[in-house]
C-alpha cells in the first residue's frame, strides 16, 4: 500500500508515469459512479410535481447532466443511475450520454437504502453522489487514496448531519443537527475495504424495515465503528444543495423567469401575475388524494392545490367544479378562486391561522353537522351523481386484478355490506340530495376567529344524504352511543329504528368505501392511510352486523 505521499506524487506526475508507476496505481483507481435519482424530493415543491429535481435546469445546465460531464471530464466512463419518480424521464441519458439506468420501484416506500440495494454488485471503488447537487468545480478524480464523505462548513445551529472527526481526519461521530459544524453536504467515495464491509452490511441489515425506510448514512452511523470514512473538507460556495424554490432562486435569479411550469403558468394567468412575484412557496400537509402547496403574491397568501396521480381513475372533477360553486353561493367554502375541470388544479385563498374540526369540541361538531344541513336543504340540483355502490365495485374489480384482494374474509365482508347497501338504498328514508360525500374533519377548517369552511369537494355530487353523515362518523372513533348522539343532533329528533338503521348502514357502507379505496392507494404507492386502513375496516363490519341485526 502506498503512502499518502507517495501516492499524491504519482498522481501528480501521472502522464510521466513509467508502467510499472502506473501498476502502483491501480488499487486506487475509481472504478464507477452511481448517481442517485430515484426520490421524489417532497420539499422542493411546486417544481417536483412535474419534474424530478435532478431534471432541473439551473446557469443554463440540467442537474443530472452537469454532474454527469463532470464524472467524464475526470476520466470516469462507467456511470449508474438509479431511478424511481418519474423514470422514464431519465431515459434519455441512456442514449446521450451512454450511462446505465437502474430501476427502483420501491422509492415511494424505502429510503435510499432501497437504491443501494439495486446496484450493489456495482459498488467497489465507486463514487456515490446525488443527482441535486451542483458542484461549481468538478470535485471528481480519476484515482481516489481512501474513501470519504465530503462535508461543507455552517456557522450557527444546523439541522444537517454533523461530522465530528479524530486527529487522522476519520469520521468518529454523527449527529442529526448541531451547531458550528462540518456536515455531509454532497458526493461520498466508498473505496474497496469500506465498500466491501458496507455491501456485507447491507445486505445483512435491508430486511429490518428501520434499514429500509432510513437513509443508507443512518446506517453508516450505526456501524461506524467498522466503517471508516474520511472527511474531504469544501468550500461551502462550491458544493450546493437546493432545499427550496427560495434557495435555487437565490443561487439563479434569472431561473423563475425562464421556468417552464404548467403550474406557474396557472398561477400567473388566474392571479394576474409575474412568476417573479410568486414568493415563500410552502409545502402543506400532504392529503390522501393531492398535494398542496401555499405561496405569497404582494402579501397575499393563497393555496395551489395539485392533484394526485391516478385520481383522475376515481374523481369527476367536472362534478368538483360544479359544487364548489354552489358551496360558495351558499357561504360554505368561499376560499374558492379558480379550478381548471379538465386537470383538477385548484387555486384558494389562504386560511390563516387554520386548524381543522376538533371531533371532541361538541360546538365545532354541532356546527359542522349544521353546515350539513344547509347543502342537504338546498335543494340544489347538479349534473353528477355519487354512486357509491358503483364506486365500491370498480375498486374491489381492481383489486382483484391487481391480486391486491387475495385477503382473509375479504368476499364474505364484500357479501355482507352488500346486504346492508340494498337494504338502505330502497327503504323509505332514501334522500338523494346535493352532498360533499367528504365530510370528515380534516375538510372542516375554522380559522382565527372560528368560522368554519368546508373545503374540498372532490367527491361531491347527488347521494342520500346519509351518505354524508355516514363519512363524518366513519373517520373518527365513535362509541355507539356518540355515534346515536351525532345522529339525533344532525336530524333535529330521535328516529324510529328503522330510520336510525338507515343511518347506521351509511355508516357501514361509506366505511367500507373508504377501506376499499385506500387498499386501492396503497397499490398506487400511496401509503399515507395508516390507521385508518383498520378503522374503516373494522366499522364496516361493526355497524354492518347491527343494521342486519347479526
Amino acid at each position: 500500500m502506498l503512502s499518502k505521499d507517495e501516492f499524491d506524487k504519482l498522481v501528480l506526475h501521472i502522464d510521466t508515469l513509467t508502467n510499472s508507476e502506473k501498476a502502483l496505481l491501480s488499487p486506487y483507481k475509481v472504478d464507477n459512479a452511481i448517481i442517485m435519482a430515484a426520490g421524489m424530493s417532497s420539499r422542493f415543491v411546486p417544481l417536483s410535481y412535474e419534474m424530478p429535481k435532478g431534471l432541473l435546469k439551473v446557469k443554463g445546465e440540467v442537474l443530472i447532466e452537469r454532474e454527469i460531464r463532470q464524472l467524464q471530464e475526470a476520466g470516469i466512463g462507467d456511470i449508474t443511475i438509479v431511478v424511481g419518480y418519474m423514470k422514464e424521464k431519465f431515459f434519455y441519458l441512456a442514449d446521450k450520454f451512454n450511462v446505465k439506468i437502474a430501476v427502483n420501484d420501491d422509492y415511494y416506500k424505502y429510503n435510499n437504502t432501497s437504491s443501494l440495494i439495486r446496484v450493489l454488485d456495482k459498488i467497489n471503488n465507486t463514487y456515490i453522489c446525488s443527482s441535486d447537487n451542483y458542484f461549481v468545480e468538478n470535485p471528481f478524480e480519476k484515482y481516489v487514496y481512501e474513501g470519504y464523505y465530503s462535508a461543507v462548513y455552517a456557522k450557527g445551529r444546523t439541522d444537517e448531519y454533523c461530522l465530528t472527526t479524530d486527529k487522522s481526519g476519520i469520521i468518529a461521530k454523527v449527529d442529526i443537527g448541531g451547531k458550528d459544524s462540518w456536515y455531509m453536504c454532497g458526493h461520498v467515495y466508498f473505496d474497496k475495504v469500506f465498500s466491501g464491509k458496507f455491501k456485507e452490511i447491507l445486505k445483512k441489515e435491508y430486511e429490518n424495515s428501520i434499514t429500509r425506510e432510513q437513509l443508507w448514512e443512518n446506517l453508516y452511523i450505526r456501524y461506524i465503528k467498522d466503517l471508516k470514512l474520511k472527511i474531504k473538507k469544501y468550500d461551502a460556495d462550491k458544493i450546493l444543495e437546493f432545499d427550496s424554490l427560495e434557495e435555487l432562486r437565490h443561487f439563479d435569479p434569472s431561473y423563475i423567469n425562464n421556468i417552464d411550469s404548467s403550474i406557474f403558468k396557472n398561477i400567473c394567468k388566474t392571479l394576474q401575475c409575474k412568476a417573479e412575484d410568486i414568493t415563500d412557496v410552502t409545502p402543506l400537509k400532504k392529503g390522501l388524494t393531492n398535494s398542496s402547496f401555499s405561496f405569497l403574491i404582494k402579501g397575499k397568501r393563497y393555496v395551489y392545490r395539485h392533484p394526485g396521480v391516478g385520481t383522475e381513475n376515481f374523481i369527476d372533477r367536472k362534478s368538483e367544479a360544479e359544487a364548489i360553486r354552489v358551496a360558495s353561493s351558499l357561504g360554505l367554502d368561499d376560499t374558492f378562486i379558480d379550478m381548471d375541470e379538465n386537470t383538477g388544479w385548484k387555486i384558494s385563498a389562504f386560511v390563516d391561522n387554520a386548524r381543522e374540526l376538533d371531533y371532541s369540541n361538541k360546538e365545532e361538531v354541532n356546527k359542522a353537522l349544521s353546515m350539513m344541513r344547509v347543502l342537504h336543504s338546498a335543494k340544489v340540483k347538479v349534473t353528477s351523481r355519487f354512486e357509491i355502490w358503483k364506486r365500491i365495485n370498480n375498486f374491489v374489480k381492481d383489486l382483484k386484478k391487481l391480486k391486491r384482494a387475495d385477503i382473509e374474509g375479504f368476499g364474505e365482508l364484500y357479501k355482507l355490506v352488500e346486504r346492508v347497501y340494498k337494504k338502505v338504498s330502497t327503504d323509505k328514508y332514501v334522500s338523494e340530495v346535493l352532498c360533499h360525500n367528504d365530510c370528515y374533519s380534516s375538510n372542516f377548517l375554522l380559522d382565527g376567529n372560528n368560522k368554519m369552511y368546508l373545503i374540498d369537494w372532490e367527491y361531491s355530487g347527488l347521494a342520500d344524504k346519509a351518505s354524508d353523515l355516514g363519512v363524518f362518523i366513519c373517520c373518527n372513533e365513535y362509541t355507539f352511543d356518540e355515534v346515536l348522539e351525532v345522529i339525533e343532533t344532525y336530524l333535529g329528533y330521535k328516529p324510529e329504528k328503522e330510520e336510525l338503521s338507515h343511518y347506521l348502514g351509511y355508516v357501514a357502507v361509506c366505511s367500507y368505501q373508504w377501506y376499499v379505496w385506500a387498499l386501492y392507494l396503497e397499490t398506487q404507492g400511496n401509503s399515507s392511510v395508516g390507521e385508518w386502513l383498520y378503522l374503516w375496516y373494522k366499522y364496516s363490519s361493526v355497524y354492518a352486523k347491527k343494521v342486519l341485526g347479526e
